[in-house]
């Protein structure tokens, strides 16, 4: 009995679901409704439509049983004379029996989004990046928030205060006025020592770069095809900064972290080209070698 519980609630929902052709105009035929067959032309409908409009309109006719079928010839007006709809109804007409299809090809066409896609597409990209920016804001807020608490930060803004007045301790009541400019001249450096949170940039934001992707993508293949030419078909020697591209890329670092090496550093690693295979397997097993003899 439990098993079979499902399948009778099933059988129960069909029976009790109405006709697919009964969701466009309730029991009615909507060609009877306006006094047509149903392979009537759009002229046809049209002057059915306002024929009967004349007679049974609320301002025509007061009659209350006038005006509800008044209502129902304009719906079924509605639903023939959009080619689209029309082509539904007369597919469930002709095909009752496709109950779920034809139901939500009926809510699909009165209740379905009917707003240009694009502009839907632009406030979706404006409501995320507004979403991203609060983030990225947030985020970098309170990581400024946290460093200002270390040790380290402190230790700094009184080094500053005291390079400013000189070694002598203000006592005078400006003295917190001037923690306050003092603090906010080491917030400044403070904010380039934090890392993995970016200040928020507009220029970071999935909108603008969406905009901008055309600009990118002309921008990447004209680097793209200038690399080729120069370095493949020309074979001239890599320019410094290419150097160090192809080697920050090789060695699969960020490329902040490969700003902050050190210059001797970058030029040791640029002329190892390791962007040659040899090259990297040695450099590899250098690197091991060394820290095996450092244990």
């Amino acid at each position: 009995m439990a098993a079979a519980a499902p399948l009778l609630s099933l059988l129960l929902f069909l029976l009790l679901l109405p006709a697919s052709n009964s969701i466009y105009c309730d029991e009615d035929d909507c060609y009877d409704l306006l006094g047509l067959k149903q392979d009537a032309n759009a002229s046809e409908i049209k002057k059915a439509y306002y024929k009967l409009s004349l007679k049974h309109h609320p301002d025509k006719n007061p009659d209350p049983e006038s005006r509800k079928l008044f209502v129902k010839i304009a719906n079924a007006y509605e639903i023939l004379k959009d080619e689209s709809t029309r082509e539904q109804y007369d597919y469930a007409i002709a095909h009752p029996e496709e109950v779920f299809y034809n139901t939500a090809q009926y809510y699909r066409a009165y209740y379905g989004h009917k707003t240009d896609p694009r502009a839907v597409l632009i406030g979706l990209l404006l409501i995320v990046s507004a979403f991203q920016y609060i983030n990225q804001l947030t985020r970098y807020n309170q990581a400024i928030e946290s460093v200002k608490q270390t040790p380290a930060y402190r230790n700094r803004l009184k080094a500053l205060e005291f390079e400013r007045t000189g070694g002598i301790a203000s006592k005078k009541k400006g003295h917190k006025q001037m923690d306050k400019k003092v603090e906010e001249a080491v917030s400044n450096e403070v904010e380039l020592q934090i890392h993995g949170v970016e200040k928020p940039s507009v220029w970071r934001l999935y909108g603008v770069q969406f905009i901008l992707l055309p600009y990118f993508i002309g921008k990447v293949l004209t680097w793209e095809i200038c690399w080729f030419w120069r370095y493949r078909v020309k074979k001239l020697p890599y320019a410094w900064e290419d150097a160090c591209y192809l080697t920050q890329t090789s060695l699969k670092i960020p490329a902040s972290t490969w700003k902050n090496i050190d210059e001797s550093r970058k030029e040791d690693l640029v002329t190892r080209r390791l962007w040659e295979k040899s090259n990297m397997e040695r450099y590899i097993a250098e690197t091991r070698k060394e820290s095996k003899r450092r244990r």
